[in-house]
């Protein structure tokens, strides 16, 4: 079962948001980006700090229904290859 990214992630909830993640341990290595409209690139700190737990652990992280946006701002901030987008 993946874990869904919710509608919104920026500044104001981005701890939140990444210690559910820390707390669904299980679901990490499948995010579901479907429903995420509202971010910024505080989304890609919080996924380059779930892909760094799963690689410690030998496992991989991949995302799905990642928005234009969304790899945009990875190709931008150089992080594209590292989160598999």
């Amino acid at each position: 079962m993946p874990f869904l990214l919710p509608k919104k992630v920026t500044q104001a909830n981005a701890l939140q948001v990444q210690k559910e993640g820390f707390l669904n341990d299980s679901s990490l290595s499948l995010i579901d980006c479907v429903a995420l409209k509202d971010f910024d690139s505080t989304v890609l700190t919080i996924l380059l700090s779930w892909q760094k737990k799963l690689s410690s652990e030998g496992r991989t992280l991949s995302i799905e229904h990642a928005p234009e946006k969304l790899r945009v701002l990875a190709g931008v901030y150089g992080v594209a290859g590292l989160l598999g987008l």
